[in-house]
């Protein structure tokens, strides 16, 4: 889950996240174009947090679309960045393996013959998982997402994206991730959950930890940021005791997981694994949605425009806010067996990465890619949510929150004003905001 793969040559200490980026310091300035082929490396996370990947992946497209490299602070991997090849690797499970104990989803797994179930660091979830027990796990949190329980939800975001939105300042700049995305996903999350609103900032607080574990500025190495999300152990593991002893079941994913046939009797670690699953799930993908539509609208003030104009468009913008942002930049799979993609051929054993945010841009199957156009004919034509038996759980409930945010938005402001550069996150997993500084005019 860290960026920070980097050998541990010194049995004494680990190696330490400075350590680790000085080793693998790159010039992000430099044109992807000028390099042969075989030095490109997308995944570098600084070309995330300096918003300079796009070019690297336009010329895989167009070159190299199943692209091997061979050195890289995660190791080897296979780049996969257009549209059907995706598609492809997402819906064949039997071949492409989302399996912890195989590498997991995320850049940098690596296999593991014997896991050590007290680990601090091996954190099973069913999303690494293949079936059956992926199934069987992702069955009991399925309800929980259901149409029904959506609507019973809607009125309470509406509620809360009202009030989020009231007090919010006026002509002065301020934080749209903090004072908006960040604080109505977290009020969502503690919800979903049961647990008290004013534990809303642990919950994002240890959702940001997970993406910051290879990060010198916030966690001198992996093993303190590890430390840090046992804390979320440790209060997840008082509120499924008190679940347990309940006299009445409640309806909160929590006591749905307490009951869950498949799901009651989770490890440790397994338990830890699927809480954070969870949390950023419900976190990082809705909350920079929500900060990235602000952005694109700014960006594209005809569409703006237009938007203001015809309130009607919302259902078909929030989806194309979602495409346009990629929140999940990628996933990961293992091959499970000798197999041949884009004509190249990837051996067993081989980490393939799935470059959503790539593939929402592929021009040989999305229409105009590069530009922001809030009424597409066919705006759900992305990649965002993945596909096949991995397909987010809480796609809906992630695009009932854009939509509801957006109608009150536009019922109080005729603009949000985007004043300042954004500043995004160092990660090649989450595409995401960090700051972004708007002014709302009185």
């Amino acid at each position: 889950m860290s960026e920070n793969n980097t050998p541990n040559t010194e049995e004494t200490r680990p190696v330490t996240n400075a350590e680790a980026r000085a080793k693998w310091s790159i010039d992000v300035n430099v044109d992807p174009y000028a390099l042969s082929l075989d030095q490109l490396d997308p995944a570098h996370p600084s070309l995330f947090e300096h918003d300079k990947f796009w070019p690297y992946f336009e010329r895989l497209r167009a070159e190299d679309p199943v692209h091997y490299c061979a050195d890289s602070m995660s190791g080897p991997y296979w780049s996969v960045t257009k549209y059907r090849d995706i598609m492809h690797v997402d819906t064949h499970h039997d071949v492409f393996s989302s399996d912890i104990n195989n590498g997991g989803i995320r850049m940098g797994g690596r296999p593991v013959e014997n896991p050590d179930e007290n680990s601090m660091f091996h954190l099973p979830m069913f999303i690494m998982q293949d079936p059956p027990k992926h199934d069987e796990q992702r069955a009991v949190v399925a309800p929980s997402f259901t149409p029904t329980r959506l609507q019973e939800l809607k009125e309470l975001i509406r509620e809360r994206a009202a009030n989020i939105l009231d007090n919010l300042p006026r002509n002065e700049e301020f934080n749209w991730v903090r004072k908006v995305s960040v604080e109505l996903t977290g009020q969502m999350l503690a919800t979903i959950f049961g647990v008290p609103q004013e534990d809303r900032h642990k919950l994002i607080h240890w959702s940001d930890t997970v993406e910051n574990l290879g990060n010198p500025d916030v966690f001198e190495t992996p093993e303190e940021g590890f430390q840090e999300l046992w804390k979320c152990f440790e209060y997840f593991d008082a509120v499924w005791k008190d679940r347990q002893n309940s006299s009445e079941p409640g309806t909160d994913l929590i006591s749905t997981l307490v009951h869950g046939e498949s799901t009651k009797n989770m490890l440790p670690n397994e338990f830890l694994g699927n809480m954070l699953l969870l949390i950023v799930g419900g976190n990082d993908t809705t909350r920079n949605s929500i900060s990235g539509g602000v952005l694109a609208l700014n960006q594209h003030q005809d569409e703006y425009s237009k938007l203001k104009s015809n309130p009607g468009l919302i259902p078909k913008m929030v989806p194309e806010i979602i495409r346009w942002q990629s929140p999940v930049a990628h996933m990961c799979r293992t091959a499970t067996q000798p197999v041949e993609l884009g004509g190249k051929q990837i051996a067993a054993g081989d980490k393939v990465v799935m470059w959503y945010i790539s593939g929402n841009r592929d021009e040989s199957v999305i229409e105009r890619p590069n530009q922001f156009i809030i009424d597409r004919m066919n705006p759900r034509q992305h990649l965002s949510f993945g596909f096949g038996i991995h397909r987010c759980v809480g796609n809906r409930l992630g695009e009932m929150q854009l939509n509801v945010l957006w109608e009150e938005i536009l019922k109080r402001f005729d603009n949000i004003e985007v004043v300042g550069e954004p500043r995004y996150l160092r990660s090649n997993f989450i595409h995401g905001i960090t700051d972004l500084p708007v002014r709302i005019p009185a």
